[in-house]
């Protein structure tokens, strides 16, 4: 079994090596991926998003622990999530919420688990790690799963026309699935209008171009550039669409 992480902890934090801590103390024979800790800190909308688009890479059977959770302490409900035989391990306020609209088959189910000590600020470690432990060695009864019900915080399954996340190179990933594009839209940034190339050796060096990227959403990058630094762009910035 594997277990995957999201997070937006920060790889070079102290949470990510507390979390791998009880994750192995749990299960000590799965494996654990990092999917993500750089996730937009606080945006539980973008990384939804996100989350969405990195599901594809987390196959049948695996857990996938979630948490961008500026509301931890309060009053959400952790959440533990069926979808299309995976499960997503995090908070009920929207992040797990996206990759439930998309899946052809979700349950969710209220996590009524809880450890002897549960800090206030650290349930990644505290609660999400051990309920993902505990379901990557199919333990499913000790986590003490709710009836399946409806999520209370859904995003819905539609894209989101915004940057969602921008890499070390200046490229700025957009949460709008190529395939709901037409090859000759433009992407509006702003007042600059954005056109469509296959890849970066299409195009002249420092050029702005947009394309579909290996998770199949569209990517606004800059041929040997920073498109980011180049647009002043940052996640969040709105996208526009002109589908020509």
């Amino acid at each position: 079994m594997t277990i995957f992480l999201f997070t937006d902890f920060g790889s070079n934090d102290l949470y990510v090596g507390q979390v791998k801590a009880v994750l192995h103390r749990y299960a000590p024979e799965a494996r654990v991926v990092d999917l993500l800790h750089e996730a937009p800190a606080f945006n539980i909308e973008t990384s939804a998003h996100l989350l969405a688009a990195l599901a594809g890479q987390v196959p049948a059977g695996s857990v996938a622990m979630a948490v961008v959770d500026p509301g931890v302490g309060g009053k959400r409900q952790p959440m533990a999530v069926l979808a299309d035989d995976r499960w997503f391990v995090g908070p009920d306020n929207g992040l797990i919420s996206v990759v439930a609209a998309r899946a052809k088959r979700a349950e969710a189910h209220v996590i009524g688990w809880r450890p002897k000590k549960l800090t206030a600020s650290f349930h990644g470690r505290d609660l999400f790690a051990p309920v993902a432990g505990m379901l990557a060695r199919g333990d499913r009864k000790a986590v003490k799963l709710g009836k399946s019900g409806a999520l209370a915080v859904s995003l819905g399954a539609a894209d989101l026309a915004e940057v969602i996340y921008v890499d070390h190179y200046g490229n700025a990933m957009t949460g709008l699935r190529t395939s709901g594009l037409k090859r000759k839209a433009r992407l509006v940034v702003g007042r600059r209008r954005i056109e469509r190339a296959r890849v970066f050796s299409d195009v002249p060096e420092g050029k702005v171009f947009w394309y579909e990227n290996s998770l199949g959403l569209a990517e606004i990058s800059a041929n040997s550039g920073s498109a980011a630094a180049r647009l002043k762009i940052a996640v969040g910035r709105a996208v526009e669409v002109e589908q020509g």
